[in-house]
């Protein structure tokens, strides 16, 4: 059986990785566009916050590794343009030699991942103006920052900009964020927003909210001043964060049945509708258990999930993916910011009624040493107190509770199911009730 996996991280390598360990033999192709395999994408901003000493720490497996002890043909530089699914055959170029190639498959999964957007903003081609994806992304950076930078200016308030952020103030940059809404991390509401504004002022993070960028310019070929509808703001680099897009492009040509943005719509099986072509990861839809609808949710926990959801149908071993509940984590500064399900927004998109209990509560017993404040929101259904989403944010323990609450959507419990778990208590761990259960306690 010849495998072909179009994608060297975590949805493809999963999937190679299930198809090694149950099958014996298997011809396995797979290509990747860059020079990296199986790397932690995530950890990218603590390197150039010097928390991770070098991009080679985020590296889970070499290609060598994948070559030699599992005997994958892996491949770098090799971009996929064209796939021919009545012929099954993958084609594109050696981007080392610009030859082009065309393997056969019989069975293929599309892994590509997702690209950063990046407007077509006049200017845009501008030295120091970088975007945060890919390892070689780093290096560029950082060569950049070596070259007496002091002002930098981050493009788009949400995960990847926050996380910038924190980090190029850790270097000792004068950092600023602009952000088009009228807030930082829009998957959060805005109550609980101006906790993250607050803290990003508290760093001396320059905020320009409400603002779009509109051009760049520069001299000898290097930016170094940013026009919104607004005014001017200087700066000696910039970092575009406002999205990313499917990497779907070359496929608009086949008959794949395509989500909005361009994901691929896949089953719970992640199989697409074509025979024997499957798809995992950032290029692929999720399905959404609490909207029961297909959602797109880019995280590296889905694709390496869907990965191996993948490889396993591939050789013919059932396995459902169950979805995602939309849970995210964030480290931004001294705060811990955390999310699961739907926020309001997204509540009253789907017409829904619904009730909220928030309130701020401690992380600990109240009489151990150091508690620290918590700040909770959860979101209900009025009708049947299904519990529909959930925000905490605070310095200790939201990670704890933000997994509790995703559990608890996993499941479809109510409030009041909530108020019965049987949840770890020790003085220096949590209150005799849990911050989860004193606020629905409280407001019930």
């Amino acid at each position: 059986m010849k495998y072909v996996i179009i994608g060297g991280d975590a949805a493809g390598m999963s999937a190679a990785m299930q198809i090694v360990r149950n099958e014996d033999n298997p011809t396995i192709t797979t290509l990747e566009r860059g020079g990296y395999y199986s790397y932690a994408q995530c950890g990218l901003p603590y390197v150039v916050g010097g928390h991770i000493p070098s991009t080679e720490k985020l590296i889970a497996r070499d290609v060598e590794t994948f070559r030699e002890k599992y005997k994958i043909d892996a491949r770098t530089y090799h971009e996929v343009n064209q796939i021919d699914t009545n012929e099954k055959t993958v084609s594109g170029f050696n981007l080392k030699n610009n030859e082009r190639f065309t393997i056969e498959y019989d069975k293929l999964l599309i892994a590509t991942g997702a690209d950063p957007v990046i407007p077509n903003w006049k200017g845009r081609d501008l030295k120091g103006i970088h975007t945060i994806k890919t390892i070689p992304d780093i290096k560029d950076l950082q060569e950049n920052l070596s070259q007496h930078v002091k002002k930098a200016t981050i493009i788009g308030g949400g995960y990847i900009g926050l996380e910038m952020a924190e980090n190029l103030v850790d270097i000792g940059l004068e950092v600023a964020i602009i952000e088009q809404q009228n807030q930082l991390a829009t998957i959060f509401d805005e109550d609980m927003a101006n906790l993250i504004h607050d803290e990003a002022k508290k760093h001396g993070v320059h905020l320009y909210l409400n603002e779009s960028v509109q051009s760049f310019e520069g001299a000898d070929g290097v930016v170094q001043k940013i026009n919104t509808n607004q005014q001017q703001i200087d700066t000696d680099l910039v970092i575009i964060a406002v999205g990313a897009r499917p990497n779907t492009g070359f496929l608009k040509d086949t008959d794949l049945h395509f989500f909005a943005n361009g994901a691929i719509i896949v089953d719970a099986y992640m199989k697409t509708n074509l025979e024997d072509v499957w798809a995992a990861g950032d290029c692929a839809t999720q399905f959404h258990r609490v909207k029961q609808k297909n959602d797109h949710i880019p995280l590296g926990t889905h694709a390496n999930k869907q990965g191996r959801v993948a490889g396993l149908n591939m050789v013919g071993i059932p396995r459902l993916f169950k979805g995602v509940t939309g849970t995210s984590i964030l480290k931004f500064f001294d705060l811990t910011l955390a999310r699961t399900g739907l926020n309001e927004t997204e509540v009253q998109q789907l017409g829904l009624k619904y009730e909220i209990i928030s309130g701020e509560t401690l992380h600990i017993a109240g009489y151990y040493p150091d508690p620290k404040r918590l700040q909770l929101k959860m979101i209900y259904d009025k009708a049947t107190t299904r519990l529909l989403g959930a925000q905490v944010i605070g310095e200790e323990g939201v990670d704890k509770r933000i997994d509790v609450l995703s559990v608890a959507l996993h499941h479809n419990m109510t409030v009041a199911e909530l108020e019965d778990l049987d949840l770890a208590y020790a003085p220096p761990y949590n209150g005799v009730w849990d911050p989860i259960q004193q606020l629905i306690r409280r407001q019930r």
